[in-house]
């Protein structure tokens, strides 16, 4: 087993703020382009044609991403950081290239999927970085700055790619990551340097455990990406999904205890710290999707805003998660008190989602902004810290296995809250437009008519559907509350650690 890249001597602080500023260019590679092309998949689907396949344009990177995230963090812990870094780094270029030089869709998936694959280092590997090179004590500033960075590139991915799409064209969207790449993998090359990872006992790689992972997330990422849209939840295609990923999941303990480096060590989950702070990331993972996902078009339709006011309303989210990590990694680097901040995060992410099932009814930008900042800023304090917790938890040697699971399960929370909140959500707005309608105007309406089809509408008819749909978000906000609420409840079992303020050793 590595020892991890311990005992490297801390970079200065003007080393340090250049090796920080190529990870948050890693970060900005890999979360900004998850969800930049699903505004440009109309001009994509007018270039290459076969508008039904285009979903494959995002799914292939969500696909190949998953289950790459605990394989590069293991891999990372036996072979080190740095070039595991750069495997990413340059798969992720090797995959943009080929997107941007796409002749047919075919050749775009594949190109997503090499990303998607990249990217499974690139969300792990910066965090697993700041482990070597920041003692813990200080750490939650600079891993609260790159889960800052993740959340506004994920913010701003769909809005760029519409300005790239009306702009120069979709294919930007991939030839911008060339040169980033490019001096990210300058960054890395130049400014990390770690002693190799020395290793005790075999460093045979955990082919089963690993082919495990990738069934077990691909199956159950298909089933939250398909289910009630391509297929019905009881048709046989998501039931044998269902069953495949359960399998798996279920035969992944046996072989893990047998494996001489086991992709997600069994450890890991015999520690309290990290079985809390996972429930609570997968809980927060929940509600930052669904802010992300809904707050936009909750602005267009319910208010009537454009979908240019559906984008800047994002915004204070965005600054509220770069103020929440900020203050956050501030108090834990003076006080050394982790689990208060956690358990007070999750509060003010609770009162935000709690604003906005209140007003759902009576709100306006202002107040719909507003909710989205005070949510924000809970969620910047949390997620660098509950990196942190885990980090600190654990020997140096499983740094990059410990955060690579802790972010794989964040991704699990976005996506089944997505897929839960959209079940709830479409069911709920159906049956109010059922009860509401008359025929006639339901089948005009639709059961999940578009912002743009609403604002349509004769005004009469726009009121049912409006009021509809406000009646159908609120228990969705409210579950929201109940899922930040949880989050704290757990987090307050936390127990507390002593933070070492020098690098482990």
């Amino acid at each position: 087993m590595s020892q991890g890249e311990a005992g490297a001597a801390p970079p200065s602080r003007g080393r340090l703020a250049l090796l920080f500023t190529a990870l948050s260019l890693v970060t900005l590679l890999t979360s900004m382009s998850q969800h930049l092309f699903v505004p440009a998949l109309p001009e994509i689907a007018a270039e290459l044609g076969d508008l039904s396949q285009m979903s494959w344009v995002i799914v292939a990177f969500i696909l190949a991403s998953i289950p790459t995230m605990p394989i590069f963090g293991k891999l990372s812990d036996v072979f080190g950081r740095r070039s595991m870094m750069l495997v990413g780094i340059g798969i992720f270029t090797a995959g943009s290239l080929v997107g941007a030089l796409a002749p047919t869709l075919g050749w775009l998936i594949f190109g997503r999927v090499l990303q998607g694959i990249g990217s499974g280092a690139l969300v792990v590997l910066p965090q697993a970085t700041i482990a070597d090179v920041v003692p813990a004590r200080q750490r939650g500033r600079y891993a609260g700055i790159l889960s800052t960075v993740f959340a506004a590139a994920t913010v701003a991915g769909p809005f760029v790619g519409g300005l790239l799409a009306q702009g120069p064209g979709w294919r930007w969207g991939f030839w911008v990551n060339i040169p980033v790449g490019i001096i990210a993998a300058a960054g890395t090359v130049f400014l990390l340097k770690l002693p190799r990872p020395t290793r005790s006992g075999s460093a045979s790689l955990d082919y089963g455990g690993m082919a495990l992972v990738s069934v077990a997330t691909v199956s159950l990422a298909l089933v939250t990406t398909w289910g009630g849209v391509t297929y019905a939840w009881t048709s046989p295609t998501i039931l044998c999904l269902i069953g495949v990923g359960v399998l798996a999941i279920a035969v992944f303990p046996s072989v893990e205890r047998r494996a001489a480096n086991p992709v997600l060590p069994l450890a890991l989950f015999r520690e309290p710290e990290f079985v809390l702070t996972s429930i609570s990331s997968i809980a927060l993972a929940m509600v930052m999707f669904t802010f992300l996902g809904y707050l936009p078009t909750f602005v267009q339709v319910a208010l009537g805003s454009s979908p240019a006011v559906g984008g800047t309303v994002m915004i204070p989210m965005a600054i509220g998660t770069l103020l929440g990590s900020t203050l956050a990694g501030q108090i834990v680097a003076r006080t050394g008190r982790y689990q208060s901040v956690l358990v007070v995060a999750a509060l003010v992410v609770a009162s935000g989602a709690g604003l906005m099932a209140a007003t759902v009814h009576d709100s306006s930008v202002w107040l719909a902004g507003a909710a989205g900042g005070i949510v924000g800023l809970g969620l910047g304090a949390s997620f660098g810290n509950i990196i942190l917790i885990v980090q600190n938890a654990f020997p140096h040697s499983m740094v990059g296995v410990a955060t690579a699971a802790t972010s794989l399960f964040r991704q699990i929370g976005g996506m089944f809250g997505t897929s839960l909140v959209g079940a709830m959500f479409v069911r709920g707005w159906s049956e109010r437009l059922s009860d509401r309608l008359p025929h006639a105007a339901l089948a005009r309406v639709g059961t999940a008519p578009t912002p743009h089809e609403v604002g349509q509408l004769p005004d009469a008819l726009s009121g049912l559907v409006v009021a509809s749909y406000t009646d159908a978000m609120q228990p969705v906000y409210i579950l929201m509350v109940v899922m930040a609420l949880g989050a704290a409840l757990v987090t307050a079992f936390l127990r507390p650690r002593p933070l070492a303020d020098t690098l482990a050793a």
